[in-house]
């Protein structure tokens, strides 16, 4: 509990209490209340790119705390300007709720927010408050929003039917040029599309309708062939975006019957490896792309539910479409005995593609998560004070980690991994205090020192590393860290 106090008027206060024994502890003049529960305020950052660079900030994820942690945020970056802090942690992604989503998923959600990324974030401060006092995060995010009975907008994709065709009409807002709403059939196509009636018409088929005739509107409409997809909002929620000054756009809706859908695939390898190839091909479209191809029978990639002729748009919930072909093999290999891979059909590209609209926009992961495909410990071994054989092969960044030490003491931990890098691969946890490198124990070794076996050892590089409250338990107990085993591999 936190306690205030307020300033009274002087008129006001009451007299001074003395305890009378024969009244006992019922005297009315004493009177117990709490206090009124602190605020906690969420604050909305706007970060705005240019095409072909980052937002310029670094999110992680710490094994076994709540919340993804905003570590690095770039000097004169988008995140800067935008207003993204160090110690941030993110609620919101694009209005989605993400603080109980897996990390890999925020970070496609980030990824595929196009040019303008809107995060609503909680100060370090805040976040550690409002958890140890078990405040409802998401009711925190509504109330800031005043969501009270506003619903988000919707993307609705609509088939036409014989003799109803679309199933709804498009009409005019009078006196506002470029806004309309939309009446549909009960029961019809676009009412079982999610459409309901008096929404306001806000893009249709990747464009905005707000510079719209309603000729021209009517003309699109008509072009449509067998289907249309079409972004909706009720009018009271519209009004509420309309005073936070916030625009209604696709990466804010969700979904109604979408055609296509990405696919999260958990492939672990065999001892014939995976069981496909991956290809670089050229679509019909024009567009070069990662095509998965001859999946063996009984093999992995089979069992994992992947399809000849797939596309990658993930590897490791890193983000690969626009990669070199050698860089997405060599993610995939560098893996391990693991890969995580999110497709797509290729005509489900072609869908978002004719959108103006990345597919993981709307990526959802509801596939079991990765850790259930980990090998568990040996049955000798205790929780977090097992040993972690973490081996990592170098890239274009470096290791993607950074050491951190006690001044003027030996011994090192891991101070940040950086995120989707080859630490973070490998298992390395901010806090991991290193035991060995390469199989020297460097248990007193000093900062500089254990900086210079790294830089001076053989690729891949093998740290043995124990979680840091592990480590402490083991020394305070006089125990020397175990050995780790290949089933310890990570």
């Amino acid at each position: 509990m936190r306690f205030t106090t307020e300033p009274a008027d002087a008129a006001e206060l009451p007299k001074k209490f003395t305890f009378n024994p024969k009244e006992g502890i019922d005297n009315p003049a004493l009177v117990i209340s709490d206090d009124k529960e602190a605020d906690v305020h969420p604050r909305l950052c706007v970060l705005k790119r240019e095409e072909g660079q980052g937002f310029g900030f670094y999110l992680s994820k710490d094994a076994g705390c709540r919340g993804h942690v905003v570590r690095q945020v770039e000097s004169w970056s988008s995140a800067e300007w935008g207003g993204l802090r160090k110690g941030d942690r993110i609620l919101e992604v694009n209005e989605d709720f993400v603080d109980d989503k897996e990390h890999s998923t925020v970070m496609l959600k980030v990824q595929a927010s196009g040019l303008k990324l809107y995060l609503l974030v909680l100060t370090a401060q805040d976040y550690e408050f409002a958890v140890s006092e078990g405040r409802d995060l998401m009711s925190l995010t509504s109330a800031y929003r005043h969501r009270e009975g506003n619903s988000r907008p919707r993307l609705c994709y609509i088939t036409k039917e014989p003799g109803s065709g679309l199933g709804l009409s498009i009409i005019p807002i009078e006196g506002e040029r470029g806004r309309y709403r939309l009446s549909s059939v009960t029961d019809g196509p676009a009412e079982r599309a999610g459409v309901q009636n008096g929404d306001r018409l806000i893009w249709i088929n990747g464009a905005m309708i707000s510079a719209l005739s309603y000729a021209a509107l009517s003309k699109m409409v008509k072009k449509c062939e067998e289907h249309v997809t079409v972004l909706v909002v009720d009018s009271r929620s519209e009004d509420c975006y309309n005073r936070m000054g916030l625009p209604i756009i696709p990466a804010f809706a969700k979904t109604h019957n979408l055609p296509y859908r990405p696919k999260t695939l958990h492939l672990t390898q065999g001892p014939q490896g995976y069981g496909f190839l991956l290809r670089q091909e050229k679509l019909r479209s024009g567009r070069t792309a990662h095509v998965l191809r001859e999946i063996d029978p009984c093999s992995p990639a089979e069992a994992a539910g992947m399809e000849d002729g797939e596309l990658v748009l993930a590897v490791n919930g890193e983000q690969v479409e626009d990669a070199e072909h050698e860089g997405i093999v060599s993610k995939i290999r560098q893996s391990g005995q693991q890969v995580t891979l999110t497709t797509i059909s290729i005509p489900g590209r072609d869908y978002y593609t004719q959108l103006d609209i990345s597919p993981l926009l709307f990526y959802e992961d509801n596939i079991p998560k990765r850790e259930q495909f980990l090998k568990p410990p040996l049955p000798h071994q205790e929780g977090h004070q097992n040993p972690r054989l973490c081996v990592l092969h170098k890239e274009g960044a470096g290791f993607g980690f950074k050491l951190g030490c006690v001044q003027n003491k030996p011994g090192t931990y891991i101070g940040q991994v950086m995120t989707l890098s080859a630490g973070e691969r490998a298992g390395l946890c901010e806090g991991d205090v290193v035991v060995e490198v390469d199989g020297q124990n460097v248990e007193e070794e000093y900062f500089d020192d254990v900086v210079r076996m790294i830089k001076e050892g053989a690729t891949p590089l093998r740290l043995l590393v124990v979680e840091g409250l592990g480590y402490e338990k083991l020394r305070n107990t006089r125990q020397t860290v175990p050995d780790a085993t290949q089933d310890d591999f990570v």
